[in-house]
């Protein structure tokens, strides 16, 4: 498996926090956001390579943290070439960007470079293995105003997703699906059907909602939390949560 970590993105909406550093680099008591994912996925033996895509006005950032991090496993930082919120690849853009760049014909695992969660990979690991099909991560939420941010999905009993809708207005299930799936290694090529047919390149979410209707995917609902850091003021708060005042720097 190759994990691929999003991190392209420009963050405008946390300015001043990032005009000059990636969100995936922010501290969180003094330790990049990024680095609690990579801690994460060490406790994967099935990867072996993680993919880090940067846009181009990022990348140095990257490259200066590739040199400091600890990790067993094999570190790449991707280059997307983009400048500017204009110019930007989506999500799904820069997922197939990797898939063709590093040749990937893997199983893979994607997540949001600014995912600040505090479940264990491994179990969600574990739920993939044992269903042996596409997975998402997920949590039921009781606050329906909360649910039009995110994607909704409807699910069976068995877990398998029935139905996913991005911002739903009017949300038909309470639960939310998060930026970290688990794909097989035979849906990797259909990255490049969703993008030849002209859907959007946008979030990760619209390619899941795409595929459910074509493959079997089911949902791994965790315990604990998962945070969408957006926001200055949504920083601030994980920070205080978690004992550090690095929202001051």
């Amino acid at each position: 498996m190759t994990a691929i970590i999003l991190a392209a993105g420009y963050a405008t909406r946390l300015y001043p926090l990032t005009i000059n550093r990636p969100k995936a680099l922010l501290p969180i008591n003094d330790k990049p956001i990024i680095d609690y994912i990579v801690d994460e996925i060490e406790t994967i033996d099935e990867i072996k390579d993680i993919i880090v895509i940067s846009n181009h006005k990022f990348a140095d950032n990257f490259f200066e943290w590739q040199k400091s991090i600890k990790s067993t496993k094999n570190i790449t930082v991707l280059d997307d070439g983009t400048t500017t919120e204009e110019t930007r690849r989506g999500a799904i853009g820069d997922i197939l960007f990797a898939i063709e760049e590093m040749n990937i014909d893997d199983e893979i695992l994607v997540i949001a470079g600014d995912n600040f969660f505090t479940y264990k990979l491994k179990d969600y690991n574990d739920y993939y293995r044992k269903t042996d099909k596409d997975c998402v991560c997920v949590k039921k939420f009781e606050n329906r105003e909360l649910l039009k941010q995110f994607g909704v999905a409807v699910l069976n009993n068995e877990g398998k997703v029935l139905e996913i809708e991005e911002k739903p207005q009017n949300p038909k299930g309470d639960t939310v699906v998060y930026a970290t799936y688990m794909y097989k290694k035979d849906t990797v090529p259909m990255f490049r059907q969703y993008i030849e047919e002209g859907n959007k390149p946008d979030a990760p979410g619209y390619f899941l909602e795409w595929l459910y209707k074509r493959k079997d995917v089911y949902a791994y609902t965790f315990e604990g939390e998962c945070y969408d850091i957006g926001t200055p003021e949504s920083y601030k708060s994980v920070c205080e949560e978690f004992g550090s005042n690095s929202s001051k720097d």
